[in-house]
């Protein structure tokens, strides 16, 4: 179905403001006002559909905006994500969400929502900004020839798409692109510009007493300081790693006081690192570590539904144990049959045979076998990625296409392994909504797991992401500084 796209480039003045609204900072009486809006539908599903919308401030800097318009086929918005909404009615007016809320000339900032629709999805077809009407062009003394060179539209960063916040995080960035993390962890940083709780918990040999690592702010690194004072004189292992999503989809150990099975936790402190200059430790996993989570029942993906995920990893720390994993996996914790997984793999391990050099590879395990493309046949296209910190990438619509990227998680883009055909005998897909970290789908409530790897951050997305919202990703991941 073709799904609307509105830029509005409307040629009439612009509608002045009385007064100020909040805490919003109103155009002067002689100041230049200009906005450009770009709508855009990203997905569509029967009764319900999920939009982006991009503003681009084209006159004199604001501090503070609200965008509003009006519905005209009963549309309703059930939820928003970089901004907060009212709706009454057709008339919907979105605010910002405080981080985005200045907006030099010629910057832009966007936001995401989803919401439902009966019949007919047309585009609005206008918007006002802080009451001013946006027509593509500017009125006031700032468009006359004299204007400062400030007032010029300026592009946005290369780095990221322009309707990405430079503050936003990976999560916020999947949502502006309308696939959601229904699962974020990290023990380094945050995954959200805005989110300020725990990022795991440690135990302590000592008295076995735990405490929670947080963030040293909103939107920060970890606060190692933290776990080095708890752990002080004593050893510390990690029990559990939460889930900044809101989902609830926290990650404990397959060990007896976790999520039970034969494994234990990782130690705490087998490697620190800096992220932004920040000290900060990793999830370093050894064979007999792991960690799982069902999560059918909190917003994790299953059956053939789409659904999208990221890891960062480091290629100096693996094996060929089955098998280094994060992503979707069985409740059973049993090989269910094909499909019945979705996960990133990132190690040695060659499943089929027939592999072209030593790895480390990015492969996909969909159970019953890890692939390096669209068949057991080796991909000519994979390729090993042996740096420090390596991002990896996996996606799956459910039925027809998946594809495969990595890349160096301090520099440069991700490199496409694979996007095509699942292989035969996997449409559709029959994922079963739990998370795997750090083992396969078969481990670990009655064995022990067999691979090695390093856990820095990662999220499980709802939806098939786009290029653009990955590259995008890549582009914070190499930005937060790895070392």
């Amino acid at each position: 179905m073709k799904v609307p796209r509105l830029r509005l480039w409307l040629a009439t003045g612009l509608v002045a403001v009385a007064g100020t609204v909040g805490a919003l900072t109103a155009p002067a009486a002689h100041a230049a006002t200009g906005c450009r809006v770009d709508y855009s539908v990203t997905n569509q599903w029967p009764g319900g559909f999920g939009a982006n919308v991009s503003i681009t401030n084209l006159g004199d800097p604001i501090n503070g905006w609200r965008l509003s318009w009006s519905f005209s086929a009963g549309q309703t918005v059930t939820q928003l994500w970089n901004g907060s909404v009212t709706q009454s009615g057709a008339q919907v007016t979105v605010a910002d969400a405080g981080y985005n809320g200045t907006l030099a000339t010629g910057a832009s900032t966007s936001f995401g929502f989803n919401g439902t629709w009966n019949g007919a999805n047309p585009a609005p077809a206008s918007f006002t900004l802080n009451g001013t009407a946006c027509t593509g062009g500017v009125t006031g003394p700032s468009a006359s020839p004299s204007s400062s060179p400030s007032a010029s539209p300026s592009p946005s960063p290369s780095a990221s798409p322009s309707s990405t916040p430079v503050a936003s995080k990976p999560c916020d960035i999947y949502a502006v692109g309308g696939t959601p993390c229904v699962a974020a962890h990290s023990t380094t940083r945050a995954l959200y510009h805005s989110y300020s709780g725990n990022l795991y918990q440690v135990r302590r040999s000592s008295d076995n007493a735990t405490r929670d690592i947080g963030v040293l702010a909103a939107g920060g690194t970890a606060n190692a300081a933290a776990q080095d004072s708890f752990c002080a004189g004593t050893t510390c292992v990690i029990t559990v790693i939460y889930d900044q999503s809101g989902h609830g989809n926290n990650m404990l150990y397959q060990g007896p006081g976790g999520a039970g099975g034969k494994d234990t936790p990782a130690t705490a402190t087998s490697e620190s690192l800096t992220v932004g200059g920040s000290k900060a430790y990793s999830l370093y996993i050894k064979p007999g570590n792991s960690y799982w989570r069902d999560g059918h029942l909190t917003g994790v993906p299953t059956g053939s539904a789409p659904e999208g995920m990221y890891m960062v990893t480091s290629g100096t720390h693996v094996n060929s144990g089955c098998c280094f994993d994060y992503g979707n996996s069985e409740t059973t914790r049993k090989a269910d049959g094909a499909g019945a997984m979705d996960a990133i793999y990132f190690g040695t391990s060659c499943w089929f045979g027939g592999c072209s050099g030593t790895g480390p590879w990015v492969q996909a395990d969909l159970e019953w076998g890890l692939y390096p493309g669209g068949s057991q046949s080796w991909n000519p296209n994979q390729r090993a990625f042996t740096s420090k910190f390596v991002t990896a990438m996996l996606k799956n619509n459910g039925t027809s296409r998946f594809a495969i990227k990595g890349g160096n998680a301090q520099t440069g883009g991700m490199t496409t392994m694979w996007d095509g055909a699942l292989p035969p005998g996997y449409s559709p897909m029959k994922k079963q909504g739990a998370i795997i970290l750090g083992s396969g789908g078969d481990c670990c409530a009655t064995n022990t797991n067999l691979s090695q790897g390093t856990f820095y951050e990662g999220a499980i997305v709802s939806g098939y992401p786009s290029d653009a919202t990955e590259n995008a990703v890549q582009t914070n991941v190499t930005s937060a500084g790895y070392r």
